[in-house]
């Protein structure tokens, strides 16, 4: 068996697994950065996403043996990946996203009063989102990647498809409803005074 490290990750393939067993490498290749966006999506920090994603693709390792009988990879390696990050948010203490991780997400190609401004204004809605019940941000964060469908985000959080739907319409109802309430309260009352 050959490990290699290399910029695409881990590479790992014996010959007489290569037949049974899709090449880990590629894997890495396919997957990594929706592993990546939706570890981020739930810890919001970076380093700790990166870690996530190599930590996924080390469990695949080492279960390898059963990698053949997976039907759907996708939904595995991200049931992976988000049981992963829930355990990590769990052990560490909350660390709210700060400006400098809302601006990397803006465009570079806004003026930077603008930029900051759509920090901001970002970092106020993953606020919201942190505050809806946990079934419901949990469906919304999976589903916010637009690489996971409806049947895959149920795969991921063990539901039905019709709960995820009901999930996701009361989680974009009630994030519209703290939204709203957040515009008319009283942080937002300061940027008329000024």
């Amino acid at each position: 068996m050959a490990i290699a490290i290399g910029e695409t990750g881990l590479g790992c393939m014996a010959a007489e697994d290569a037949r049974d067993e899709p090449e880990i490498s590629a894997l890495v290749a396919s997957f990594s950065g929706v592993l990546y966006r939706v570890a981020l999506s739930l810890l919001r920090h970076p380093a700790e996403a990166e870690d996530v994603v190599q930590e996924t693709f080390v469990r695949v390792l080492e279960g390898r043996a059963r990698l053949a009988e997976v039907r759907e990879l996708k939904p595995w390696l991200v049931r992976i990946a988000w049981n992963l990050a829930l355990d990590r948010k769990r052990r560490t203490a909350p660390v709210q996203m700060d400006e400098v991780v809302s601006a990397s997400l803006i465009s570079r190609e806004r003026p930077a009063d603008e930029a900051v401004a759509e920090a901001r204004q970002l970092a106020r809605a993953l606020a919201a989102v942190d505050r809806l019940p946990r079934a419901e941000r949990d469906v919304l964060l999976l589903s916010a990647m637009e690489e996971l469908s409806t049947a895959e985000v149920a795969a991921v959080l063990k539901r039905s498809e019709s709960s995820v739907r009901s999930l996701m319409f009361r989680a974009r109802a009630h994030l519209r409803e703290r939204l709203k309430s957040t515009d008319s309260g009283p942080s937002s009352k300061k940027g008329g005074r000024q």
